[in-house]
């Protein structure tokens, strides 16, 4: 490791939060900053021209070429831009580590960057406050009648109806890691019962956030059982398609399905399918197979499906607490000690 570390932010980044990226160590990093035109190509900006949007590319590869640490998001138009044009020693020759301001890495894990030595670590455990909130959001919602009287008032009409409770609830959560346990803390403060799957065990169990907590041998289980079906993973080659038509046909027809994870998860034309038909309640989606949801998409007009545009991890202090994560990180990278939340390619997170 060279003796000055330079490191490039790709996110617009308050200027607070750079000086205190720069007091990990002032006099051994350097910070640069992606400019507006840059950032705007990596959001998916379209530029006027395909020699316009050349030019800002070049001083983007420019700008990579120089760094050995970056910090930020690992979206679309990125992932194109690195992906296929040659070795990453010709594309990043200095680049040794990348810290995500996500808590996914599944873009990444088809660049070949890890493969070719690259560190990726995430921000995992940044998102479990406001996912969490998220989820007990729309379980309310859906227990209060929102949708419906949403649309009632929209419409003019005095509907009335009997909601239902929270308490005494079973919340299935498939994918018990920092998100679920939070989704699981606040579900029993609800008086609800909380049963989860968890990759890594091997036999049930419990603890503070979860009466029971199973392998994912248990899933049909946690299915049929569930009022609240609450996915939580990671988006691996394991966990593509987990739910389709048999997982749904599992679950009860006053169920609801609930989807922080990856649109992916969701195998997408038998969860439309089973609004449809009535295999289930209703849903509640952050994510999709394509982002922006498409234009007529049958999602935008079911009753029975409350939707958003991939905000349940927003946060007005989201910068502040990736900066935290990143800065313990450069801490121990200098150091020469292990890094938190390092991604593993064999599991895909």
């Amino acid at each position: 490791m060279a003796d000055t570390v330079r490191i490039l932010v790709t996110f617009a980044l308050e200027p607070e939060l750079i000086d205190e990226i720069r007091a990990v160590a002032p006099e051994r990093i350097e910070v640069d900053v992606l400019g507006k035109d840059q950032r705007q190509l990596l959001r998916g900006f379209r530029y006027p021209s395909e020699r316009e949007r050349a030019a800002v590319a070049g001083g983007l590869a420019d700008a990579f070429s120089n760094a050995e640490v970056v910090f930020g998001f690992w979206g679309a138009e990125l992932h194109k831009a690195f992906t296929g044009k040659g070795s990453l020693a010709e594309v990043a020759p200095k680049l040794r580590w990348i810290q995500l301001t996500s808590a996914g890495a599944d873009r990444l894990l088809t660049s070949g960057f890890i493969e070719e030595g690259i560190v990726v670590t995430t921000v995992s455990g940044l998102h479990s406050t406001p996912i969490g909130e998220y989820v007990l959001c729309v379980m309310l919602m859906f227990a209060k009648g929102m949708p419906r009287t949403v649309r009632a008032q929209m419409r003019g009409e005095w509907t009335r109806f009997a909601p239902t409770e929270l308490r005494g609830k079973t919340v299935g959560v498939v994918g018990m890691g920092h998100i679920g346990e939070e989704v699981g803390r606040l579900a029993k403060a609800f008086g609800c019962r909380v049963i989860g799957t968890r990759r890594s065990i091997t036999a049930p169990t419990s603890n503070e956030c979860c009466d029971e907590l199973l392998p994912q041998s248990e899933l049909p289980r946690l299915l049929r059982e569930s009022d609240y079906v609450v996915l939580s993973v990671p988006l691996t080659d394991e966990t593509r398609g987990l739910i389709g038509e048999r997982e749904l046909r599992q679950m009860k027809q006053s169920a609801v399905l609930i989807n922080i994870a990856r649109g992916p998860v969701t195998v997408e034309a038998d969860l439309i399918r089973a609004l449809e038909e009535g295999w289930i309640a209703g849903a509640g989606l952050d994510v999709f197979d394509q982002e922006p949801l498409p234009e007529g998409h049958p999602f935008w007009s079911m009753e029975n499906v409350i939707l958003t545009p991939h905000i349940s991890g927003g946060t007005e202090v989201y910068n502040r607490r990736a900066v935290e994560i990143f800065a313990d990180n450069l801490r121990r990278y200098l150091h020469g000690e292990p890094l938190r939340n390092v991604v593993d390619p064999v599991r895909g997170y």
